[in-house]
């Protein structure tokens, strides 16, 4: 019993030694430990770290590192043994967990790691990081798109490390957060040595419609297109292309904000000094027009001066057509200036001056009553213009057509291409005006019932037409109205109803119009003119009558001197 008992203490014993050896050589597991090589295969080394048996790994995760019997590896333990009872070692596991602690030591000092971008990957490309692989983004490689990666391929380089994610094995990278670090630093130190006025060479980056972007060497300028040359420049790339070298000079430069304006004509004298003293009004000179815009011309006149001739400038009678229409680039052109201002660096120049004024000449060959002879060249709702020659045009209103045609339709009777005869109304030289009339050529059938009407006079009218408004009449073949509140002095007998057509009334004339033969009647306006002159010749010697007993003895009066002159008129 004893002995069994002792027997049962020494297999207890064993068992223990045994189970601390497996958990101590088990918890390498998951690690990366040191072994020795012990053996080297055609594709496979052999290394001992230790455990119950040796481990194989394929010689291929080496790498183009060397490796000899005897020499000491770092191997990432998987498992203690597989089925053959061998352990089961990696190094390239090994090389990945010693790059994943220096990476993360490096990203938590804001370090940057060299890697090599080695595959193209949907959304970018992957990077050795020494064991490790990370991802490149497609926007993380460069300050700008680049094209062509081929010479970035295979090539070890600084990269920062934007994030990483252990337990998913994921790392980005970014190659063009480096980029701008050195850029920064660059400019950092550019910008220390720089200063207003300082002239420095750079290369055209890039070009704009309103300039050009210059690289002084990690930091870019701005060149307006304004500040490359004295004269007018419509396009930068008239001047530059990108990638020349140019001298610029800084013009303006804020430290704060590293924006930085160059200019390139700075450099050259300014040719607008003293330019009034070189240009005066009246001075006739000859130029290239040198740009064409929506307003005028621009007139090269050489030393960097340019004018403009204005639209309203350059012919007497083209007045709606574009300068285009009128001159081209590059053409040579005679001017005469119009305005010299020094202080706006501006020359306002003139066409047309240099040419003769085709209104004078009309105005000195034609008088205000020639008859003239033309193609109706265009007829519009108010009116129809006649060519009087070559340059001019003359407007035939459409109230100056007919004696006795409404203008609406008057101006029916007229039609592009018909040749006319009409009467020279008004020439105004100033206003490039000249006023025509076909009524003209012929006696106003109206006039003599038209001086007859004197405004103020009291008339007999008979009723043409009623209408809500009030009353058309007929004054001696005159047309005439009545307003409805002019129908009678009290509102109570302003109605419509008391009149019918044929009816003749008597009324005072408050408005003549000569031109459209018409007239404006008041009953109203004479039966208050009519209380006046009652009260004026019976108020005094009726005293205490009263103002119907006035009015009665005044139309009673009236009515006996129209009687006996109807009977004078009789007898005769």
């Amino acid at each position: 019993m004893v002995k069994k008992k002792e027997e049962n203490i020494e297999v207890n014993e064993d068992f223990g030694a045994l189970l601390d050896e497996f958990m101590g050589k088990s918890s390498l597991q998951g690690k990366v430990v040191s072994g020795t090589v012990t053996a080297i295969d055609k594709d496979e080394v052999v290394v001992d770290v230790g455990l119950k048996s040796e481990g194989r790994i394929p010689l291929t995760e080496f790498g183009v590192q060397s490796v000899n019997v005897g020499d000491i590896v770092e191997v990432f333990v998987e498992r203690y043994e597989n089925r053959d009872g061998n352990a089961v070692l990696s190094r390239e596991k090994a090389r990945r967990e010693e790059a994943w602690g220096d990476l993360e030591a490096a990203m938590s000092k804001g370090e940057h790691v060299n890697g090599t971008i080695f595959g193209r990957v949907k959304g970018g490309f992957t990077v050795d990081l020494k064991g490790a692989t990370a991802f490149l983004p497609g926007s993380q490689i460069d300050v700008r798109p680049i094209r062509d990666m081929t010479p970035l391929m295979g090539i070890e380089q600084p990269f920062a490390i934007l994030k990483m994610d252990k337990a998913r094995g994921n790392i980005v990278v970014s190659r063009r957060a480096v980029l701008e670090e050195a850029r920064a630093e660059q400019t950092s130190e550019i910008i220390k040595n720089m200063s207003e006025g300082q002239i420095v060479e750079g290369t055209v980056k890039n070009i704009t419609d309103y300039g050009a972007f210059i690289d002084l060497g990690g930091v870019d300028g701005l060149l307006h297109v304004t500040d490359m040359s004295w004269k007018r420049i419509s396009n930068p790339a008239e001047m530059l292309t990108v990638g020349q070298t140019v001298k610029v000079q800084i013009i303006k430069f804020n430290q704060d904000t590293g924006r930085i304006s160059l200019g390139m004509k700075q450099m050259e004298a300014d040719p607008w000094a003293g330019v009034a003293e070189r240009f005066h009004v009246d001075d006739k000179l000859t130029g290239k027009i040198s740009n064409i815009t929506d307003y005028g011309a621009f007139v090269d006149l050489g030393n960097g001066i340019e004018g403009l001739v204005h639209i309203s400038e350059m012919s007497w009678t083209k007045k709606n057509m574009h300068p285009s229409k009128i001159v081209t680039l590059g053409q040579e052109v005679n001017v005469i200036i119009l305005e010299v201002d020094e202080a706006k660096r501006r020359i306002s120049l003139g066409l047309k001056q240099l040419q003769e004024n085709p209104w004078e000449k009309f105005a000195n060959e034609h008088k205000v009553g020639d008859v003239i002879e033309g193609e109706i060249k265009n007829v519009i709702e108010f009116g129809v213009f006649i060519a009087l020659n070559d340059d001019l045009d003359g407007m035939i209103h459409s109230s100056d057509l007919s004696w006795d045609k409404p203008s609406e339709e008057a101006i029916k009777d007229y039609q592009k291409g018909m040749i006319v005869k009409a009467k020279i109304l008004d020439i105004d030289v100033e206003k490039e005006r000249i006023s025509l009339g076909i009524k003209q050529l012929t006696e106003d059938p109206m006039a003599g019932s038209m001086a007859t009407l004197k405004k103020g006079a009291v008339v007999t009218a008979v009723v043409s037409a009623i209408t809500d408004d009030g009353l058309e009449v007929d004054v001696d073949g005159v047309k005439g109205f009545i307003k409805r509140t002019d129908l009678a002095k009290e509102r109570s007998e302003q109605k419509i109803e008391r009149f019918a057509i044929g009816e003749k009334v008597d009324a005072k004339v408050t408005a003549v119009d000569a031109k459209t033969h018409k007239v404006t009647l008041s009953i109203k306006a004479r039966e208050i003119e009519d209380e006046k002159r009652a009260l004026a010749e019976f108020g005094s010697t009726s005293s205490g009558a009263s103002l119907g007993d006035i009015l009665g003895a005044a139309l009673a009066k009236k009515a006996k001197k129209t009687t006996k002159k109807a009977k004078d008129s009789t007898e005769e």
